[in-house]
């Protein structure tokens, strides 16, 4: 039992958490807990026990999400919210601090904006504003996986505020709302045939050149909304066609991923690529709608002023989408370049760590 026990003891030290340190070296803590999206059980154990001697903190735990709340009876409350999980690891695992960067997994996406949040939440006592800190699972993957989804099934109210800030990447300057995201399946018909007699067949994979030839030549909209100049982008992300290799196959489906700006819905994204592969089989498999910028809104505006006055548009699809729908404007702030999400060289500047918990603690101090 003393060797299980010492090995028990070897594996806990492995996964602590110092709140105290300085927001890098808590990063590259961070980073150095493997937490694909799946297995965030370790990093979930170690931000759990890490707040939890915390006084002003009140602690809940869903699966594999960490909320904590604080109670002071002020008179607005702010949710900072950052997922815990990665993409799956890319020979880029431990971190590495070089002095100007920190490399690692997820270090940009998005562990270095949930470094700034538990450093706010073990630092501020008595916040201007009650704060809500969510750390949750499973953002990187499917929205039925989501924690934020999880924990709204069970308790909705924990997510209530009246205004939210995402800690994703955004070149430490505010990203205001987020483009929408759908995929379609779009499909080909053919009649298979023994390849060697292939006139007697119809090949559905050569029948997808229409689908290719109609993506190849679509023209992106870019609309300009709150003054803000969004890019969508209709792309092929997938293929899968063919049978064996001596039969004309009779079937063939392209995925396609639609990023369409916020001004539009679900359903005027859907109705668009139905008209675009009109004549095609289209079938929706996955979507999750934008969310307007929301910059008129006082608690968005006096963050805005808060820490910076100047907003950019956010290109990808984040949580504040969810946010949005819960009916709490929520805009992305955070540490680290949103290009290098997902990326094998993925790092974050060490000057974006604490620009941002600089402005976050004025924000709310």
């Amino acid at each position: 039992m003393g060797a299980v026990r010492g090995v028990f003891d070897t594996m806990a030290a492995m996964t602590s958490l110092d709140l105290s340190q300085d927001v890098v070296d808590l990063t590259a803590a961070l980073v150095d807990i493997e937490s694909v999206s799946g297995d965030e059980a370790a990093i979930t154990d170690a931000i759990e026990a890490a707040l939890s001697p915390v006084p002003w903190l009140d602690l809940w735990r869903h699966q594999h999400s960490v909320v904590a709340r604080t109670a002071l009876g002020r008179a607005e409350r702010v949710a900072i919210a950052g997922h815990v999980d990665t993409v799956p690891v890319n020979k880029n695992l431990p971190s590495r601090n070089d002095g100007e960067l920190l490399h690692g997994l997820g270090a940009c996406d998005m562990k270095g904006g949930v470094a700034v949040g538990l450093k706010l939440a073990s630092s501020l006592p008595e916040p201007n504003r009650d704060v809500t800190y969510i750390f949750y699972e499973a953002e990187e993957v499917e929205a039925e996986r989501n924690g934020l989804t999880l924990i709204e099934r069970v308790r909705p109210e924990v997510l209530a505020a009246d205004f939210a800030v995402l800690m994703e990447p955004s070149n430490a300057v505010v990203e205001a709302g987020c483009q929408g995201t759908m995929r379609v399946d779009v499909s080909t018909a053919g009649v298979r045939a023994h390849s060697a007699r292939s006139w007697n067949g119809v090949n559905a994979i050569h029948a997808a050149a229409g689908i290719m030839a109609r993506l190849a030549a679509y023209e992106p909209r870019r609309p300009t909304i709150d003054g803000l100049r969004y890019h969508e982008g209709l792309n092929a992300v997938g293929i899968h066609g063919g049978v064996a290799g001596n039969v004309i196959p009779d079937a063939c489906t392209v995925s396609v991923n639609y990023r369409f700006a916020p001004d539009r819905s679900m359903a005027v994204a859907e109705a668009h690529l139905r008209e675009v592969f009109d004549g095609f089989d289209v079938v929706v498999s996955d979507g999750a709608p934008g969310a307007m910028p929301g910059l008129d809104r006082p608690a968005a505006a006096a963050f805005l002023a808060a820490v910076g006055g100047t907003a950019n548009p956010k290109f990808g699809w984040t949580d504040v989408s969810r946010f949005s729908a819960l009916g709490v404007p929520a805009v992305n702030f955070g540490p680290g370049n949103p290009e290098l999400a997902h990326t094998q060289a993925e790092f974050v500047p060490l000057e974006h760590l604490r620009s941002c918990l600089e402005q976050m603690t004025a924000w709310l101090f």
